[in-house]
């Protein structure tokens, strides 16, 4: 193909199985998002984990060879004007423009809670106020939702078949565009009255799908294409069951990372994207533990950290080699790992209730501890202080250096969620499903909102787009799933 003689619109076209919808810009004669786009940068246009809504160009299938027939200088000339051109358009409109973002899997897009700044996020909300739609949903999963352009995917479960799937939702009105059965018999809700059949959140990465299940005594990690279709499926470990089964897959470079830890042994292993060859797996204590795994830039490298088992485990993501590891945390856990760059926290709950924060250089040294129960809910750091929402319904602010105490406010009830921050607001459900709002600053506490939907809520809540989403159930004679989408 010629690139000098093609016009830029059948460029684009030409380009069109490796890019989202697109159109070209009148005034700059760049790629542009098909809706309005969010504030990222040029410097985006080469990252392989960004959203796929985004007008993010897939750079590895364009090598010069491919594309040019010879003249890769010519390309190279190509992607510099398109870069140019999109940093132009950028600078120009995305500070006006709504902030627009995706949350790809477990904890967001930064896998830490953090929602994309500059949001014009709800407070306030009722079900005859703020309710953008609202859909029905088959089965039952205490999974959280991953939003990716126009679609919304949720891991669910059939209680009485014993199936689990793989539901997407149209991200604009709710309704249902497909659900593949994932596993159609044998699926494990634990013997907690808290657990479910689907409690992980499905993972993105620019290209597909991944859920874990626990079915047929195995945890099991599925991969799918945006259609809905299967592409593989990797038995991970064999797994007995305690109380029940958590642990999210989380995209890393080339691998898609996963942890499953029981009685019967577990393992922590990297597949890899397109295959699901296990490229690496480590085995784990015959312990229970529930966590999922976290890849941190700490002590100046990406670490993927897990606590629990009675233990702190730093291993290399893409090797499976171990980095450093503690006697430390306690044997089960639940939320996931986070770090200020320097430190590493966790928290846990079970037999001892005991917060953490380790040294990441590999010392071994723990920088602080306390006895705070943060077992559930994973924690946020932001601007050197740690913020956590305890099980039992408290608020809490620490110094992540030294771990002092700024705060501690009641919000109310048992918490099994994650706490999403938005800017300085934090939004957070308790089991009886009510989502507070707050603004949490190291300054102090204030409470903004209780904002009543359902009477359940185990998923933790999404913000992304100037949108909340909340995955609740409704109690009466029976049991409903819903899924809201509030904004403004």
């Amino acid at each position: 193909m010629n690139l000098a003689r093609r016009r830029w619109p059948d460029l684009f076209a030409s380009m069109q199985p490796f890019t989202r919808k697109i159109r070209v810009h009148p005034w700059f004669n760049c790629m542009v998002p098909a809706r309005t786009p969010p504030a990222w940068t040029a410097a985006r246009l080469d990252t392989r984990n960004a959203p796929a809504h985004t007008a993010r160009m897939n750079l590895d299938p364009f090598s010069p060879g491919r594309l040019t027939a010879g003249r890769p200088v010519r390309f190279r000339r190509v992607l510099a004007a398109i870069c140019a051109g999109t940093t132009c358009f950028l600078s120009a409109g995305a500070a006006s423009a709504a902030p627009t973002t995706d949350w790809p899997a477990w904890r967001g897009p930064t896998h830490d809670g953090l929602a994309t700044p500059g949001q014009n996020t709800p407070v306030q909300w009722s079900e005859t106020e703020g309710v953008l739609w609202k859909a029905a949903l088959p089965g039952r999963g205490h999974g959280s939702p991953t939003v990716v352009g126009e679609r919304v995917y949720l891991a669910t479960a059939d209680p009485v078949k014993k199936s689990q799937s793989v539901l997407c939702l149209d991200r604009s009105n709710g309704k249902i565009v497909w659900q593949t059965e994932v596993h159609g018999s044998q699926a494990d809700p634990g013997k907690h009255a808290n657990s479910s059949a689907a409690s992980s959140t499905v993972a993105w990465d620019g290209e597909r799908l991944f859920i874990n299940f626990l079915n047929g005594g195995a945890v099991h990690t599925t991969a799918l294409d945006v259609d809905g279709k299967i592409l593989w499926q990797r038995k991970v470990c064999d797994f007995l069951v305690h109380q029940g089964f958590a642990s999210s897959p989380l995209v890393h470079e080339s691998l898609v990372l996963v942890s499953a830890d029981s009685r019967a042994g577990g393992a922590v292993a990297g597949l890899d994207r397109k295959s699901g060859r296990i490229v690496w797996s480590e085995p784990r204590p015959k312990l229970p533990n529930y966590t999922s795994p976290a890849v941190l830039q700490a002590g100046g490298r990406a670490q993927l950290v897990l606590a629990g088992c009675n233990l702190m485990t730093s291993l290399d993501p893409l090797t499976g080699k171990k980095l450093w590891e503690i006697a430390g945390s306690t044997e089960e856990c639940v939320g996931s790992a986070v770090t200020d760059g320097v430190r590493v926290f966790a928290g846990g709950g079970w037999p001892k209730n005991h917060t953490a924060a380790i040294l990441a250089d590999g010392s071994g040294k723990v920088a602080w501890q306390n006895t705070a129960r943060v077992y559930v809910p994973s924690m946020i750091v932001k601007a050197g202080h740690l913020y956590a929402v305890m099980d039992a319904g408290m608020a809490v602010c620490w110094k992540s250096d030294t771990g002092e105490e700024l705060w501690k406010e009641r919000l109310g009830g048992d918490i099994f969620s994650s706490p999403v921050m938005a800017d300085d607001r934090v939004y957070v459900s308790n089991v009886a499903g009510k989502t507070f709002v707050f603004e949490a600053t190291p300054k102090g506490f204030k409470l903004l909102a209780q904002n009543q939907l359902g009477n359940e809520a185990y998923a933790s809540p999404v913000v992304c787009g100037g949108r909340v989403y909340l995955r609740v159930a409704k109690r009466g004679e029976g049991r409903q799933e819903f899924l809201y989408c509030v904004g403004k």
